[in-house]
């Protein structure tokens, strides 16, 4: 991924393998926002004790940056799943219900999702011209979610995964994510060859690491999409909490930042 530094002063990252393709995607930082500590400062969560006023001015300075008006993008009330909502502009501006990942073939219509340190998943059929995306934490990814949202696209739009590019964003890294038994049985129980996702660097008695990455990329692969059309941003959030918030590294104290993804309506991409 790339660096990009806004005028407002809002900082977004877009992902290499789609600069010169026509979509549009940006995975926001922390910065250029108006939230104070522990938010600061470009927090989209009014969950975590943050104003609504100043994150609706964050969303706003977002959306300004990228060149998206603030009421368009579709939201999703996350909950850890594996639901995918197919999208179009008679759902501008809605949020759609226990739903982790949207799809949509519909330009110009911005998708949203909200993250601090699960997996934020971009994928682009180059040649149906759809979008999805996608949010994976490691319920998400032992459960498919990326798998998933590529299937929508397929029924929806007859998506060939050898036509997908594919952008695994910030996320929470192979060597911060310590997790306990009941992620690694329930990796054991239902993703394919699983040992290859955990490390034990404290030795065998202690907890394993999970690489979110490669779970996800790996299964992305399995679907059909070449692996050289798969970007790994290898941004690990929990060690870079200065760009991105990070549920485990800041305890739980901190905001949300967001991927607001499109199709821009010509040719000439944003």
């Amino acid at each position: 991924m790339h660096r990009i530094p806004h005028p407002n002063g809002v900082v977004t990252y877009a992902f290499d393998n789609l600069t010169d393709l026509p979509v549009a995607g940006h995975v926001s930082t922390r910065h250029g926002g108006v939230s104070p500590v522990p938010w600061t400062s470009l927090n989209f969560s009014v969950s975590r004790g943050d104003e609504p006023e100043r994150v609706t001015a964050n969303f706003a300075r977002f959306c300004e940056a990228v060149g998206v008006e603030p009421s368009q993008p579709v939201r999703t009330h996350q909950v850890h799943g594996t639901a995918v909502a197919k999208v179009d502009w008679d759902d501008a501006g809605s949020r759609q219900s226990a739903t982790d990942a949207l799809i949509t073939d519909a330009l110009g219509l911005p998708l949203f999702l909200v993250f601090a340190d699960c997996t934020p998943i971009l994928l682009y059929d180059s040649r149906q011209h759809a979008l999805g995306v996608c949010h994976a934490g490691w319920r998400g990814t032992v459960n498919g979610a990326a798998a998933s949202t590529l299937w929508a696209m397929q029924a929806a739009y007859s998506t060939d995964p050898a036509d997908v590019w594919a952008g695994i964003g910030p996320s929470i890294g192979p060597a911060s994510y310590e997790v306990g038994e009941e992620v690694f049985q329930m990796a054991q129980a239902k993703l394919p060859g699983p040992d290859r996702f955990f490390t034990f660097p404290n030795g065998p008695d202690a907890n394993p690491y999970f690489d979110l990455w490669q779970a996800n990329a790996t299964q992305l692969i399995d679907a059909g999409i070449p692996p050289a059309q798969i970007e790994i941003a290898g941004i690990d959030t929990a060690q870079q909490t200065a760009d991105f918030f990070s549920h485990r590294a800041e305890k739980g104290a901190c905001g949300l930042f967001g991927m607001l993804a499109w199709l821009p309506p010509t040719e000439s991409k944003q």
